[in-house]
């Protein structure tokens, strides 16, 4: 079986911890263990091979990750310019596999927390996925949960998908009994996804041949962002799966949770005696049952209840327990005054390591630099900043228009705006460097690369 793990969320309802470019799976919130670690970790024992289905910014996140488990099983990339929801996402893992092979496709962003009980329903899934059949996993619900679509079943067969009710109907839904919630969780052939989404929605199904077929092929299949955007997005639910005649739903009582709030965060943390999730830099006095999460700086309470306190480098988010859904509405604020911070951290990861912007303010900007050992930046230039490199540690190996030289400890250079530049390490130990930009404009779509690595656009 191959198992397809879909990446395309941004997870936006775990801002600030999570933004686009590195978004909630990715984020190490257990033990040093991303959500995305425990879909490959719980899905190792059934995959022959695995397939990330992933934006390209992400890529090297994915991959970074990948190999810290030092994962054995075969994997190869899809990677997105634009995301076009899960319907063509999965179309193309499904063109990439062997018509009669069974997917597994789980999002990467979900905990499950009954290992057992999950292969068992796996194995059920499998045996209905060998008749040709779109299995779904239906989660058994503990609670009126408004936030979840619903799957109406009798027995294995699914009568209706149902959008996210009220909740007076999800109450409804919870009594009847043969209610359970949409896990977005699936499987089934390729050739038989294909057939059902040429059926149901021909154009999805064209235009994903198209993109397949002219994609480039090097250590991903990278799908050109002109045929993505002829793409119609669609969910699987209303391309395929609500209009399908071949549509089986397995109730799942496996410890399911998508993480989409603080709230069901708090629920899958460790805690205290007193209800208080577990941190070495938080130190409670009076206080119970609330969510702390804190990235470097001590975090004291006294005498508070029922909150969720949310800090990282640039932000901090303060609510209630119960109100964690309008981070949502919080979100679209923080867009309108700073895009930028709902769009990537402090500190930011890039193929070729990470920056750390440390101080900025009109007309200049100062980052740390971390370059991994063997990597390099793209060569490039920048219309409006000129930039003062000075090393920290290691050996930077500097090219500035056609000359190239390196730089040790302590030493530094100044790249002049519109001069073409490139930063190197080529060494056995990270650099770091201290770089200070100088300009009328600092925004990071102010790069025009020229030649990349990392075949970024």
């Amino acid at each position: 079986m191959k198992v397809v793990i879909l990446c395309g969320g941004s997870g936006t309802r775990l801002w600030p911890i999570s933004r686009t470019l590195y978004p909630k799976q990715f984020v190490k919130l257990f033990e040093n263990t991303s959500l995305f670690q425990k879909t490959i970790e719980r899905n190792k024992s059934v995959a022959q091979s695995f397939s990330i289905i992933i934006n390209q910014e992400q890529y090297f996140l994915g991959l970074d990750q990948m190999e810290e488990m030092k994962l054995t099983a075969e994997k190869s990339f899809i990677l997105e310019p634009i995301g076009r929801n899960t319907a063509p996402a999965i179309a193309m893992a499904a063109l990439a596999a062997k018509p009669e092979e069974i997917l597994l496709v789980v999002p990467s962003d979900h905990l499950i927390e009954n290992q057992a009980a999950y292969e068992e329903v796996l194995k059920k899934a499998q045996e209905l996925a060998s008749q040709d059949q779109l299995v779904t996993f239906g989660i058994k619900p503990g609670y009126p949960e408004t936030g979840y679509g619903y799957i109406e079943a009798n027995g294995l067969e699914v009568k209706s998908f149902k959008e996210k009710p009220t909740q007076e109907k999800a109450e409804q839904y919870l009594k009847a009994g043969n209610y359970f919630w949409n896990s977005g969780m699936f499987c089934f052939k390729a050739k038989a996804y294909l057939e059902e989404l040429q059926k149901s929605a021909p154009d999805i199904y064209d235009q994903c041949l198209n993109a397949f077929k002219n994609a480039r092929t090097d250590t991903a299949l990278r799908l050109n962002i002109d045929d993505m955007r002829a793409i119609r997005s669609e969910s699987i639910d209303y391309a395929v799966m609500e209009k399908s005649s071949k549509v089986k739903v397995i109730p799942s009582d496996i410890g399911w949770s998508d993480l989409g709030s603080f709230d069901s965060l708090y629920e899958a943390l460790p805690k205290d005696k007193e209800g208080n999730t577990l941190s070495d830099n938080i130190i409670n006095l009076g206080s119970k049952n609330n969510l702390i999460l804190s990235n470097k700086r001590l975090i004291s309470t006294i005498d508070v209840e029922d909150l969720m306190i949310i800090d990282t480098q640039d932000a901090i988010v303060i609510a209630k327990k119960g109100s964690t859904q309008r981070v949502k509405e919080l979100v679209a604020e923080v867009k309108k005054r700073s895009p930028e911070m709902a769009n990537v951290h402090m500190t930011a990861h890039r193929p070729w390591g990470t920056y750390t912007v440390l101080e900025e303010n009109e007309g200049y900007k100062v980052k740390q630099i971390t370059v991994f050992p063997g990597a390099k930046l793209s060569l490039q230039y920048h219309h409006h900043r000129s930039e003062h490199w000075i090393v920290v540690k290691g050996t930077a190996t500097v090219t500035i228009d056609d000359k190239t030289f390196d730089l040790k400890q302590n030493e530094s250079t100044y790249i002049p705006k519109e001069a073409t530049h490139r930063l190197e390490n080529k060494k056995n130990e990270e650099l770091v460097l201290i770089e200070a930009q100088v300009g009328t404009y600092l925004g990071e779509d102010d790069i025009v690369r020229l030649q990349d690595d990392y075949k970024r656009n």
